[in-house]
């Protein structure tokens, strides 16, 4: 798609591609645009951008770097890293605000200290080679474009856009600096490496590739507009940027099927398809609104759609992999996406989700590209009828193997595909169920990233086993607990990693009174004893065939197996009581009742690690439903 439209572009400028100026937002010496603000807004900007007066900028040594190396643990270097550009972005807004000076001694400070880093890149992710170990100090001969290098680079291009005039006046070098360092670090090695996520037509493309693609293009973009004739804007061709993001981008699409599926799930839609719509913006602003006629495409459409579709409730979203269920307030981006793509239901969803955020302005967030967008779309997202009623529908995505079905009280959500997702977790046949809007049935998502987290031991991270999601584990599966870390092989035949270990016989069925999905997930052993294990889950709605018009779930499970004892895992976050034989009351929510079960245990999981914390907010439990060996079927009636 993009590597057609640039070719057609070329063919008619030839070598000389005359270009427009990049200029989405106003510079901050655009007063009018600027005082033209909302005094809240204005004032907002203004409070965040007071708490970095005088602002220690972290200090970064050598050492820091070495630790996820020598430790595994990557929290602690860039959470310094993240502070500086954090408090840079909120500098820079309140002197766009402002414009008098007052934040500009603090601005210089940062520039100076991120221009001084001795990388850009993130520890974790300095390595040449995909899949390799990381290298424990960076070569400044040799920089790595990952992703927290390239959303440097446009932070640092977008600064010198915005307040260009302001920089020159305290010294005209301010420019050149940050100029000599986007070429060192980011043009040049983007134009003579090959970085894995630019893409080969072979290998498996993720977030990666739009997100780093996105940000390359807004550095380039934006400091083509602001440099001067005596600057070294020249040095490289503009074209060849192009052209080698428009052939990335390509891949990137490649990877998704026409449904439009985000297989890394809700939470990196935000680096993904709305990283693959940034990108868009910057081409279509420089180019005349050369790439606008993508947003028609079907597939594109159905990714600006995917975030809507996949929501459930209130802060919550269905989740597989490594997403969490609170996968971020929607806001500019998403509505903007919309927009484009003529999806009013979109823009009303992201404008509500907007009004209802506590943090509008994203108060963490590093790339300043989006504040812009944040700032700038601010009042339209504020005048959207955004009580615009929503119609969510039943779907299935066969791309990714996602299920859903809904009605006004129960959401079902049932994972089908294969076990070589990008940020796999070995879920396969696994559901989600939310009553009322709340979980009842969780998936746990993932917790802090670690050095273990990517690497040859994922899979021994208990979160990544399928055991902990709502699965079957075959063999002797008692006493293993989430807190025993314990490695794959351990304790019976559970999920395997790879595209091999899939779901299959998957058919689903969409009606007014019910929708079911059935599919066979003995595959995803890989195991010749587990013969089989067909699971059908049907969502009976309200109004229709419900005792007392009440929704309910009913989840089936048919095995047969070379005389193993089975044990199906239920995860749910609020504490289960087992209320009557086979009956488990969760919390004031809902209950399962349970037939064809000899017995059934309880287990509490604490809940200590900070990301996990961010949607679970006390200890989640794991229900052991032990099956009779052989073969037998156990039934699950939920509501």
């Amino acid at each position: 798609m993009f590597t057609e439209i640039f070719h057609t572009l070329t063919c008619c400028q030839g070598d000389s591609l005359s270009l427009c100026p990049f200029t989405p937002y106003p510079p901050a010496s655009d007063r009018a645009a600027w005082q033209g603000l909302s005094p809240s807004l204005k004032d907002a900007l203004l409070k965040n951008g007071r708490e970095f007066l005088h602002y220690e900028y972290p200090v970064l040594q050598a050492t820091d770097y070495m630790d996820f190396c020598r430790t595994g643990n990557r929290q602690r270097y860039q959470e310094r890293l993240f502070n500086r550009r954090i408090a840079l972005n909120h500098l820079i807004l309140a002197e766009c605000v402002e414009y008098e000076g007052r934040f500009l001694d603090d601005i210089l400070n940062g520039i100076f200290a991120v221009c001084e880093e001795t990388a850009w890149q993130l520890p974790a992710h300095n390595t040449y080679i995909r899949d390799t170990p990381q290298l424990i100090l960076p070569d400044v001969n040799r920089p790595v474009v990952d992703l927290f290098a390239a959303e440097t680079g446009a932070l640092l291009a977008c600064a010198g856009y915005l307040l260009k005039d302001a920089l020159d006046r305290v010294s005209p070098v301010i420019l050149g600096m940050i100029g000599k360092n986007l070429e060192i670090r980011i043009f040049t090695p983007y134009l003579t490496e090959h970085f894995w996520w630019m893409g080969d037509g072979k290998s498996h493309m993720n977030n990666w590739t739009s997100w780093c693609t996105q940000n390359v293009l807004m550095a380039a973009a934006f400091y083509k507009g602001w440099d001067r004739p005596s600057g070294s804007a020249g040095s490289f061709s503009m074209k060849a940027i192009l052209e080698k993001a428009c052939q990335s981008l390509d891949y990137f699409l490649d990877e998704y099927g026409p449904d439009g599926c985000c297989d890394e799930g809700a939470q990196y839609y935000r680096h993904a398809g709305l990283t693959l719509f940034g990108a868009m913006e910057v081409l279509n602003k420089i180019t005349g609104d050369a790439f606008s006629s993508l947003y028609k495409e079907e597939k594109i459409r159905n990714i600006a759609s995917y975030i809507f579709h996949v929501h459930v409730a209130g802060p919550y979203y269905v989740n597989f992999a490594d997403c969490s269920p609170i996968a971020g307030r929607c806001g500019a981006r998403e509505f903007l996406f919309g927009k484009r793509t003529n999806n009013p239901e979109l823009m009303t969803f992201a404008a509500k989700d907007y009004l209802e955020s506590d943090d509008q302005l994203i108060f963490e967030e590093h790339n300043l590209f989006y504040h812009l967008q944040a700032v700038f779309t601010h009042q339209e997202l504020l005048d959207w009828d955004s009580f615009r009623p929503l119609s969510y529908p039943d779907l299935y995505y066969p791309s990714a193997g996602v299920f859903l079905a809904r009605d006004k009280i129960l959401c079902l959500s049932v994972k089908a595909g294969d076990n070589d997702d990008s940020h796999n977790h070995n879920d396969v046949g696994s559901f989600t169920i939310y009553k009322d809007g709340n979980p009842l049935f969780i998936d746990v998502g993932v917790e802090t990233y670690q050095q273990k987290t990517f690497s040859p031991e994922r899979y021994e991270i208990w979160t990544m086993q399928s055991r902990f999601h709502n699965l079957p584990s075959f063999g002797d599966d008692t006493g293993i607990t989430a807190s025993d870390n314990i490695p794959l092989t351990a304790g019976g035949i559970i999920q395997k990693a790879g595209e091999a270990y899939r779901a299959c016989q998957v058919d689903t069925h969409f009606g007014p009174d019910a929708s079911r999905i059935s599919l066979e997930i003995a595959p995803a052993y890989g195991d010749a004893r587990v013969l089989s294990y067909c699971r059908t889950a049907v969502l009976h709605k309200a109004g229709s065939d419900c005792p007392d018009e009440k929704p309910y779930i009913t989840i089936t499970d048919t095995y047969r197996t070379e005389d193993l004892p089975v044990t199906l895992s239920l995860m749910t976050y609020e504490k289960p009581v087992l209320t009557a034989p086979g009956c488990l009351t969760v919390g004031n929510l809902g209950a399962c009742q349970i037939t064809g079960a000899s017995q059934i245990a309880i287990e509490a999981i604490p809940i200590t690690d900070p990301r996990l914390k961010g949607a679970w907010k006390h200890e989640i439990y794991r229900c052991l439903v032990f099956l009779p060996a052989g073969c037998g079927e156990v039934v699950m009636t939920i509501g």
